[in-house]
Parts: structure tokens; sequence; C-alpha cells
């Protein structure tokens, strides 16, 4: 049985999942799985096709000090325990800058360019990049695909697409990216099933998460995002702060005393819903507590998001639909049911009862505008640009090397 098998890698976790190819290049997800507590308490655990545990194992901190050592001991679990030989690895890469629109195969270049990206998303970066410099070294035949977040958003105008900047900086690579791409191009491809004579229109889609943004479609393409050349911009997000007056930065370079690396481990670390409240990143904690500035984070969250979706409505010039997804967007019925609430003069009503029950449409019957709950599934889209390009490459080998 051929397989794909994709990962995606951050700080402290490697996730990673299996798909079998199938007649007439379809893809079946045959194993979920992540290593987490990298560095602390790593923990690997999978599970199959139908939510059954295959895996739930605990290691000591020197086991697993890094994302290379979390890689090796999936690796060999796939490939001992498990006789999984893939004939591809496909890659989430967050940053792909101006120099990739579309998914690509790896080789040392492609990896040295996209280390140039690593100032613009910190946080990600890195850490995406990690495994594929493992597999490289061990494995260097071994098909690897990089699939971009940036690249869903490159359907932009140049409007969408500038800073009000020389245009020597916008030259060098200094515009607005959007993020989230693998989500979003997720969502534009499962609408025409989902909901038909909605999916050529004008829509708002909120990936709301830990990371957070929305994104203008209309025709199933991006034509506006909250999120620019970094993944700061926009919504506040669990550690981010979101849309941020450029003062502010240089009032912390200038009057507090901070460098240029502190400012960017602030920003992206200390900020959004944990720096606002000061009691956490995670909205479910933030929902349970009782404390004021508990409560301040989250009517801020909904704040910010029904202020850009005015901006997103504009630049779509009317709005047909709206759909929720990621974390946030597809579990709480609280945040949901709270900008639905301030979108009524948009025309939309929500029904209480549908998204209790986490319903797939939410909106009253009849309303102006429905609400989807749509929940996202970047890692097929990986797997499923893995494939294509794999199906379009020169005619070789993959089994000349197996996965680590």
């Amino acid at each position: 049985m051929d397989t794909i098998l994709v990962i995606n890698a951050g700080s402290s976790s490697v996730k990673f999942q299996v798909f079998s190819i199938e007649g007439e290049g379809r893809l079946r997800r045959r194993i979920k799985g992540q290593i987490d507590g990298i560095g602390s308490r790593p923990r690997l655990r999978a599970s199959g096709v139908n939510g059954d545990s295959m895996a739930d194992r605990a290691y000591p901190i020197e086991a697993v000090p890094d994302v290379a050592a979390a890689m090796a001991i999936a690796g060999d679990w796939l490939r001992h325990e498990l006789r999984i030989d893939p004939i591809a690895v496909g890659h989430r890469v967050v940053h792909g800058g101006p120099d990739y629109g579309k998914p690509v195969l790896i080789d040392h270049g492609v990896v040295a360019r996209l280390e140039r990206f690593i100032p613009l998303a910190p946080l990600h970066q890195p850490h995406n990049l990690s495994p594929i410099r493992s597999i490289l070294a061990a494995f260097p035949a071994l098909p690897q695909v990089a699939c971009f977040d940036t690249a869903f958003h490159r359907t932009h105008s140049a409007v969408a697409d500038h800073y009000a900047i020389p245009h020597q900086l916008h030259a060098e690579g200094v515009r607005r990216y959007g993020f989230h791409g693998l989500s979003y191009e997720y969502i534009a491809k499962s609408l025409p099933q989902i909901a038909p004579d909605i999916a050529q229109g004008r829509v708002i889609v909120a990936h709301l998460g830990s990371g957070a943004s929305m994104c203008a479609m209309k025709s199933g393409q991006s034509v506006e995002s909250t999120m620019g050349f970094t993944a700061l911009d926009g919504l506040p997000m669990g550690t981010r702060p979101g849309q941020l007056d450029p003062g502010v930065v240089l009032y912390l370079m200038s009057e507090e005393g901070m460098s240029a690396s502190k400012v960017q481990d602030f920003l992206y670390r200390e900020c959004g819903l944990k720096g606002l409240s000061g009691v956490s990143n995670d909205m479910r904690e933030l929902e349970a507590s009782a404390d004021g500035k508990a409560a301040l984070a989250i009517d801020y969250f909904v704040h910010r998001i029904c202020l850009n979706v005015g901006m997103l409505a504009a630049a779509l010039q009317g709005l047909d639909a709206f759909v929720f997804t990621a974390g946030i967007g597809e579990n709480s019925a609280r945040i949901r049911a709270r900008v639905s609430e301030r979108l009524e003069w948009l025309g939309i009503a929500l029904d209480a009862a549908e998204n209790t029950r986490h319903s797939r449409l939410i909106s009253r019957s009849g309303t102006l505008v429905p609400v989807y709950v749509v929940p996202t599934d970047e890692e097929l889209m990986v797997a499923q640009h893995t494939l294509s390009l794999l199906m379009n490459r020169p005619s070789t080998n993959p089994r000349q090397e197996r996965v680590p």
C-alpha cells in the first residue's frame, strides 16, 4: 500500500498523519498522531481510522530534547512497528515569501531560500524546516513537498498586496502575504459540496484558533486577509497582539529600551489573549475564568473580529455567507453566538439550538447571510498537494530511501 506522510512541526510538538493512496488518486487517512511536550514531558500519541488508540507512550525529557529527536522516534515507530514506508513526505510551511506561490518539491536550495523567512514567522518557520532538514540529510532521495500557508493569498490584487511604502521595499518582499492559506483552501474546496449555492459567492471565513485570522473569498479565491507581512497582524491571538500601531514598537524600543529581538519575543509570546487577560492564552480557560481581565480579553477578541468583518465585507462589496473554522471557531458556541449577535446588521441571525449542537448550518432558516461551521483539514490539503506534485514530476523511483 502506497502512503504519504504529512508533517506539521511546531516548537513543542510534531503532528503527523499517514494517508494511503487509493484508486484514481484518492487519499484515505490511516493514522493521526503527534509527539508533544518536546523538551518537557514528551509523549507519543496516535490513533487509527476509527479513532482507536494505536500508541500512547511517555518518554524521559532527555530522550526528546528537540524536533529532530521527536521525528526520529515517530519515524522509528512508523517504520519498524507499523511497516509504513511512505513514497513521499508533505510539510506545512507557514511562510513562502515572494518566491513560492504554490507547493514545491524540496531540495537544499529551497530550504536555503525558506530560511530567509524565519524572521517573518519565528514561531513557526524554524520548526517547519527542522524535520525537512533531518529527512534531507538522512534520506535525500525521498521526495518532500513544502506546502505554504501564504500561497492561497497570491490571488490578491495589487491594492490588497501593497503597503503604502516605497516600491523598492515591495520588490524586496515587504508586502501583505496573508496566512492560514491551507485552511482557507480546504474550506474553498469543501463549500461546493456543503453549500453549492454560495460556494462561488462572497464568503468570509473566520479561522479562529491560537493563531487567528479571517479571509474574504470570492469565487473560491482569496480577495483580502486580516494578516499581512507577518503572522502578527489582524486579529488578537493566543499570544500575539494582532493589529498594532507601529508606534507601539518604536515606544518599546526607545522608551522601554527593548532590543529588536526582545520586541519580537514579546510580540509573539507575551501579548494577545495571554497578555490582555493575565490568565491564559487558551480560550477554554478564559471562558471558565471568573477573572474580570479574562472577560475583557474575550470581549476584545469578539470586538476585533467584528470590526474586521466590516473591513472584509467592504472588500467583497457585500456578503453571501460566513464560515467559522479552526479550534475556537469549531468548538466555542459562545464565541460564535457573540460574534453573530454583533453582526446582525449584516443579515446574520443565529439558530441558538443548532449552534449549541455544533451543527454544520447554525443560522436560522431563511436568514439573509447563512452561517456555517466547517472543520478544517490542513493536513489533507498537504497530502493532496504532495500527491499531485508526485504524480506530475519526472518518473523516478521514490522508494530508493525510507522515511526516518
